[in-house]
């Protein structure tokens, strides 16, 4: 397996815990003789360490590896800049969930160093691009490593759509919203609105719609390659928006057509050897252990 040169550290602001492991890892990257540089919006809180600086997109084109400190959002945000220059990422747990960053800080420097010496499980995951079209033109776009999730806002009221699936009519559908998941994302949003878990290796993306009016409405699975299309519903009282994992969102217009489908690039996510899945599940989600070991 490859081993790793040039680090790339993203860190997530206003985190003391953030910071004190930002600060061992670099003391760890020294101690092993990597070149390692930080992403600029982050440097300002640990100008101490003195590493150089380079944007989200500098560190693309640079490193070997990117190296995430916070929890599985800051990696969400890094994974949606990253991608496209197929660099791995590597994620170190300071936030409160960690499906994505899985290395606990207590042991940090055993396991970047396995890593760094090539020692790891290699996992690759899909993302989504979404659009927004209006009068035929594309006027807004996003990605997404979780889902891509229609909403009202904060208004509490149902919207109107209607779903297509590679230009064939699915339904018309009066609900809070439609939440479109990745496999990586259904143990995120998606989740806690009914839908399945899906293991990450699966080529599929999930279909939950939020507290529809029709019980009979239910999660859809369908094909990863699929080309999901929502129509706003022109009946609306309230004009939707539109979400990329939470972190970035457009207001849709009434008859606007929003386009998602899978981005091309794929992100190659970094995991000790020791990593196993459904391990994850059982401590984050709270599932039995075995009764006999």
């Amino acid at each position: 397996m490859t081993e790793f040169q040039r680090i790339g550290i993203v860190g997530r602001p206003g985190s003391e815990s953030v910071k004190a492991s930002t600060r061992r890892l670099a003391g760890l990257l020294r101690e092993l003789q990597k070149d390692a540089a930080i992403e600029a919006n982050y440097a300002d809180e640990v100008k101490d360490i003195g590493l150089p600086t380079k944007t989200i997109h500098e560190l693309g084109e640079w490193a070997d590896l990117v190296i995430v400190v916070g929890g599985d959002g800051t990696l969400l945000g890094a994974a949606r800049e990253i991608c496209a220059f197929e660099v791995p990422i590597l994620g170190i747990n300071r936030g409160r969930l960690g499906f994505l960053t899985d290395i606990m800080p207590d042991d940090m420097e055993r396991h970047v160093k396995a890593v760094l010496a090539g020692q790891y499980v290699k996992e690759d995951r899909f993302l989504l691009q979404a659009s927004i079209e209006r009068d035929g033109k594309e006027i807004a776009a996003g990605t997404a490593m979780n889902d891509v999730v229609l909403h009202p806002g904060q208004a509490i009221r149902m919207i109107s759509f209607e779903l297509s699936i590679d230009e064939q009519f699915v339904y018309s559908q009066r609900s809070d919203g439609l939440i479109v998941s990745t496999p990586t994302g259904s143990t995120a949003y998606a989740l806690s609105a009914g839908g399945p878990i899906m293991h990450p290796k699966l080529d599929a993306l999930v279909l939950v719609p939020m507290f529809p009016h029709a019980l009979s409405s239910r999660p859809l699975v369908v094909a990863g390659d699929a080309q999901v299309c929502i129509k706003i519903g022109e009946d609306n009282t309230l004009e939707p928006m539109l979400s990329c994992d939470a972190q970035t969102s457009v207001q849709t217009r009434l008859g606007d057509m929003v386009c998602i489908k899978k981005l091309p690039h794929r992100l190659h996510l970094l995991h000790p050897t020791s990593h196993n899945y459904y391990a994850i599940c059982r401590n984050k989600l709270g599932w039995g252990k075995k009764l006999v070991d």
